[in-house]
């Protein structure tokens, strides 16, 4: 089992951790003693309390803190300043002393394409460019994707998310015709048997024309039956309203919240976030409602992007960002550098007082050649090509706290007493040693105990992909 050692350095499951833990698995009543902690993840009824690092290291980031956590079977029993006593002695109770070492609580990623993942080695995108990408994906579903297929994909990114420390995950899932009966009955399954270590959810992706018709209710029906999500992709066009309005009829009539795919795109005219926001506030729609992607708001004019960032807020639109893939596809012209990143406008969303979150979206496919579902790879290459830092202040909550927030979760991501004990343990001390190597080593708490972190082998798609190029 991974994780870090008393006494000596010792090789776990091929990996190296460094000294300061005790054998597994843990004791039920144990403290992790000196932990770093981004202040942003506190409850408030700590922050007057803990002291900044910069205090004891005037290196360290003042927007960290360090506290000692105790674990109580599988919850956070305290959380309390380093000075305070633990009374741990006394109790004959264990101390881990992390010495710095970051905590931050597990991931939530929610925006992913399960269904899509790992086909790049039958599926390449020719040109990286994004119809390129739709045209591969279409070729391949329809070539190869039967519950066998798609069951194996899917597990392999779950287990995936699941080693790095995700703890909740949705998916889009191509909903067209009869691929909808077939995927969404692999994610019953899946969400059947992973419903011990992860949480999902499904949403299904159509053009959004599609639930002007008779299969589009039919799928909402579908979506209804499963605990879903109803979305699809939104496109500028003469019956964008009506589409959006038949739409949140469909989710209204079977309580059912909505995300969409809007704006993945650098034509400036591409503005139906705003139509979103507009039909939201129409309906006086009372769930949820996510729009993904977005990026066409970074390249319109200033007084513009304003007016939708109002737009957005009013109606309470969640909005999730994809930078990894988005760099990928946007501005992507055969021989030419890319001018922009393809990012949507994360500071000024953020600044409007918007709940914006970071997820993995699209993961070794036509849409995204890369990835491996890690949400700290996630958050670092979203830091660095959204300058997500100076200060970091709390964008750190983009990838727990508010992609739960956003998905209904009905636990808390927050550290607080009470909460389950799932947690991610770093040897990093501070942001720039987090975000400046993969942290391979990091060990994952799940309701207290420490969990296997080692990744599934690409050899176990060789069958599905080999057997059928």
């Amino acid at each position: 089992m991974g994780g870090w050692v008393k006494g000596e350095e010792q090789v776990v499951n091929n990996k190296w951790y460094m000294t300061n833990l005790i054998e597994f698995p843990l004791p039920s009543h144990y403290w992790l003693k000196n932990a770093t902690v981004p202040r942003c993840l506190l409850p408030e009824l700590c922050i007057g309390e803990i002291g900044d690092r910069s205090s004891q290291n005037p290196s360290a980031e003042a927007e960290l803190v360090l506290v000692n956590i105790e674990i109580l079977h599988d919850k956070i029993g305290a959380i309390v300043p380093t000075h305070v006593p633990t009374n741990a002695a006394e109790s004959n109770t264990p101390e881990f002393d992390l010495r710095g070492g970051m905590i931050l609580p597990c991931f939530v990623d929610m925006h992913t394409h399960l269904d899509k993942g790992h086909i790049w080695n039958r599926a390449p995108n020719p040109d990286g460019t994004f119809d390129s990408a739709l045209r591969a994906v279409q070729q391949d579903a329809a070539q190869h994707w039967d519950a066998a297929d798609v069951y194996r994909r899917m597990e392999f990114g779950l287990k995936c998310s699941y080693a790095h420390g995700t703890r909740a995950l949705r998916t889009h899932i191509d909903s067209a015709g009869t691929q909808a009966s077939i995927s969404l009955e692999v994610f019953c399954s899946l969400r059947e048997a992973w419903a011990d270590r992860l949480h999902l959810q499904a949403v299904s992706l159509v053009p959004l024309d599609y639930f002007l018709t008779p299969a589009g209710e039919q799928l909402a029906d579908q979506m209804a039956e499963v605990g879903g999500v109803l979305g699809g992709v939104v496109w500028m066009n003469p019956q964008i309203t009506q589409q959006l309005d038949r739409t949140f009829q469909l989710a209204a009539e079977r309580g059912l919240d909505l995300d969409f795919h809007t704006d993945e795109s650098g034509n400036a005219d591409d503005m139906a976030l705003r139509y979103v926001a507009e039909a939201a506030l129409r309906h006086q729609f009372q769930g949820h409602v996510t729009c993904g992607h977005c990026c066409s708001l970074a390249v319109q004019a200033t007084d513009v992007a304003a007016h939708t960032i109002a737009r957005v807020k009013d109606a309470n639109l969640g909005i999730v960002s994809l930078p990894m893939c988005n760099l990928y596809l946007q501005d992507r012209k055969p021989g030419l550098t890319p001018r922009w990143r393809g990012v949507t406008l994360l500071h000024e969303l953020k600044a409007a007082g918007v709940d914006v979150a970071l997820a993995s979206d699209n993961c070794r496919d036509p849409f995204y050649g890369f990835g491996d579902h890690d949400m700290l790879e996630v958050l670092t290459q979203s830091t660095r090509i959204a300058h997500l830092d100076r200060p970091y202040g709390d964008w750190v909550r983009s990838v727990n706290q508010i992609p739960a927030k956003l998905m209904g979760l009905p636990t808390s991501d927050a550290l607080t007493t009470g909460s389950s004990a799932d947690l991610i343990l770093f040897k990093a001390r501070t942001f720039s040693e987090l975000l400046s190597r993969p942290q391979s080593d990091r060990v994952v708490l799940r309701q207290g105990q420490a969990i296997d972190t080692t990744l599934p082998d690409y050899a176990e798609l060789d069958e599905p992909i080999n057997s059928l190029r």
